[in-house]
């Protein structure tokens, strides 16, 4: 005969058993994965042909580095028109010369119309071309305005086809090469692996024991081996209901870029506090 008792102490004993395995957690060791910090494809933010590619898969860009150029002979020389446009002062300076002109012509005729020396219709006419002399200079000051503004796009469109590294990091893919259209593709793919994530899953025994801001030691996979602290950085709050399992991100230094990403590895928790 049994006791309904019994079941009540094998709950418990589970119980006790997963509090257990929650605060032995110093000793627990879990296999893990080094990833890149983060991917980047690299594009062009205009359509054109590809004239240069400066890099190469396996190398290495520092962030603001040429990567790529595209044929842009074109829209430098517009660039230019408009540069010359902007730098234009003759015009300024004989819209100028004659707006004053028409300036003192008007005071002195009208030093003579209130003497009635001079017909109203002569005053009259002076005023007009004073007041055209004005908008024919406010004219030429609004066009080298405009003009600053088309140099200013058309250097913007000239850097855009400079295309430069947004990250330090390695090239892990070339997709197009000098001769080739780009418009909606990507030219190279970069990865950043200073720092390296550090991927695990864990028994949701261990979620109370796993904190924000806690170290672990990362030991990589043969042949790189060594151990290396990393901190934890994200502690997934959505459980996987199938497997019981949950997952944590750690971060790895990586100065010098001396460690690989795409290693596996063995994470223990506790070790690196």
């Amino acid at each position: 005969m049994r006791f309904p008792c019994v079941s009540l102490i094998r709950a418990s004993l589970l119980f006790s058993i997963v509090l257990l395995r929650a605060t032995a957690i110093g000793a627990a060791e879990f296999d893990g994965i080094i990833e890149p910090h983060r991917i980047v494809k690299v594009g062009s933010g205009v359509p054109g042909i590809i004239e240069t590619v400066d890099v190469d898969r396996g190398d290495f860009v520092k962030k603001g580095q040429v990567v790529a150029t595209l044929q842009s002979s074109v829209e430098k020389a517009t660039m230019m028109v408009a540069k010359a446009r902007m730098e234009q002062e003759a015009t300024i300076k004989a819209k100028e010369a004659r707006m004053e002109f028409s300036r003192r012509k008007k005071g002195r005729e009208e030093q003579l119309f209130n003497k009635a020396a001079l017909p109203f219709s002569q005053i009259d006419e002076t005023e007009t071309s004073r007041i055209l002399a004005e908008m024919e200079f406010q004219e030429v000051l609004e066009n080298k305005r405009l003009a600053e503004l088309e140099y200013k796009r058309s250097s913007e469109v000239v850097n855009r086809m400079t295309i430069r590294s947004p990250i330090n990091g390695v090239v892990v893919e070339r997709m197009l090469s000098p001769g080739e259209y780009i418009e909606d593709q990507f030219i190279m793919k970069l990865a950043q692996i200073d720092p390296l994530n550090v991927e695990v899953i864990l028994p949701v025994a261990f979620f109370l024991s796993i904190k924000v801001g806690s170290r672990a030691v990362v030991v990589p996979e043969a042949p790189i081996g060594g151990q290396y602290t990393a901190e934890i950085k994200i502690v997934d709050h959505v459980f996987d209901a199938a497997s019981g399992t949950f997952g944590v991100r750690l971060e790895l230094p990586n100065p010098k870029n001396r460690l690989p990403a795409g290693l596996k590895c063995k994470v223990m928790f506790g070790s690196g506090d």
